[in-house]
């Protein structure tokens, strides 16, 4: 397998499509590399995960405190958060593998 099909599988895994414009050098000649638009993409997804465990935390914090009676959006808040928590991890368990196949290629 070369590293533009491994570049392409990554991407595919998030959502990302790089068309054919991938060079050898791996440059999107269009849009920056491929890496950067991976990594982008990614750091997003994380903030995303890290702003809704906050509001899992804060939900929490205001059913404890009175402030809110609603256990419903205590639940959305925490599976909210959970779900996107799984999401991330299954996305750097794939992102990990990759990593390893690619250092077990022969050059």
């Amino acid at each position: 397998m070369d590293v533009n099909a491994i570049a392409q599988a990554a991407a595919r895994e998030v959502g990302m499509d790089l068309g054919n414009s991938v060079t050898a050098s791996g440059v999107n000649r269009s849009n920056g590399t491929a890496f950067d638009q991976m990594l982008g993409s990614i750091m997003g997804m994380i903030e995303e995960t890290d702003a809704a465990q906050k509001d899992a935390q804060q939900a929490a914090l205001n059913y404890e405190l009175g402030y809110s009676d609603n256990t419903h959006e205590l639940g959305v808040a925490q599976r909210k958060a959970n779900d996107a928590l799984q999401f991330t991890v299954a996305v750097r368990d794939k992102l990990v593998e990759a990593y390893r196949e690619i250092m077990q290629m022969q050059v």
